[in-house]
């Protein structure tokens, strides 16, 4: 069966599927809603499953690749939810010290796309660690419906001490440079803005279509930004003018880059989102990046 692309469906059912995944609409709403452009013997069940994620076709580098040693490993994050775990990856045999690449996810904790994020880091010669944040609630639960029921129980505060307890953990590997770098996609780009403002060792931040910081505390960013943005994505590009003219303000190093024709989670080959020559672009984008920045 051909694969299924964001132009195989209404706009305005995309930005449904989008309130759905960011929790502003239940499965229920949604169905209600998306009955309308279930047409042709297609229910709305059956739309809610064309949008939703397909982890086992999109995979790009399997956890058992030979080229890459992965591990689920737990740290210690004391100000945040105590313990915590997250995914290990870096190239197999010796490669001497490499630089450290945090990876935050979407707003359903540790998924299989991550984890293969992850990996496919790896291969490029960084050491990567993707945390869960949904590790004190038991971990992402292998059904994206029940992560996104899960996720509004975190205590965000706690949370976001998670993530800055993981990248001084990623910082201190032996593994790695000590040079740090983080790239996170929706929820996980906000957590990567935000973390630039909290972090003045963190050389880069790749946030994907995340939502921006604090325009206070943009001052305090040391790291070198690459924001890739979606073209229709009107939630997380409103506040986009504010961003730019706070970094200009402070000087910091930023490049920007909005994909023509993109949905809000172009990046994520596992949905109907994807659009591959935009990710491909910034993928590549992402790489350079960090080897400019971070190595």
């Amino acid at each position: 069966m051909e694969r299924k692309t964001a132009h195989d469906f209404d706009q305005e059912l995309l930005i449904l599927f989008d309130a759905y995944v960011h929790g502003a609409l239940d499965r229920r709403g949604f169905l209600d809603k998306a009955a309308k452009y279930a047409v042709g013997g297609v229910t709305a069940a059956m739309l809610l499953e064309q949008l939703s994620p397909k982890f086992a076709e999109a995979q790009v580098v399997k956890p058992e690749d030979a080229r890459i040693t992965a591990e689920h490993i737990e740290y210690d994050s004391p100000t945040g939810s105590g313990r915590m775990r997250g995914y290990f990856v870096r190239p197999a045999g010796p490669a001497g010290k490499l630089p450290g690449i945090l990876v935050i996810h979407e707003n359903r904790g540790l998924n299989p796309h991550i984890e293969d994020i992850a990996r496919r880091l790896a291969l490029d010669n960084f050491v990567a660690f993707a945390p869960d944040a949904l590790f004190p609630l038991g971990g992402y639960p292998g059904n994206e419906d029940k992560a996104r029921e899960l996720f509004p129980k975190l205590d965000q505060a706690k949370t976001r001490a998670d993530f800055i307890a993981a990248a001084n953990w990623l910082k201190a590997r032996p593994e790695t440079t000590g040079r740090l770098g983080a790239v996170g996609f929706c929820y996980g780009g906000g957590v990567v803005n935000y973390l630039a403002t909290q972090l003045p060792d963190l050389s880069a931040g790749v946030p994907f279509y995340g939502s921006s910081p604090t325009t206070a505390d943009v001052a305090k960013i040391k790291a070198a930004m690459l924001i890739q943005s979606a073209a229709v994505d009107e939630r997380i590009n409103a506040s986009w003018p504010e961003y730019e003219g706070a970094l200009k303000a402070a000087g910091v190093k930023y490049e920007r880059h909005l994909y023509p024709g993109t949905q809000h989670g172009f990046n994520n080959d596992t949905t109907p989102r994807f659009d591959e020559a935009a990710a491909q672009l910034a993928w590549q984008r992402t790489l350079e990046w960090f080897r400019a920045h971070v190595k």
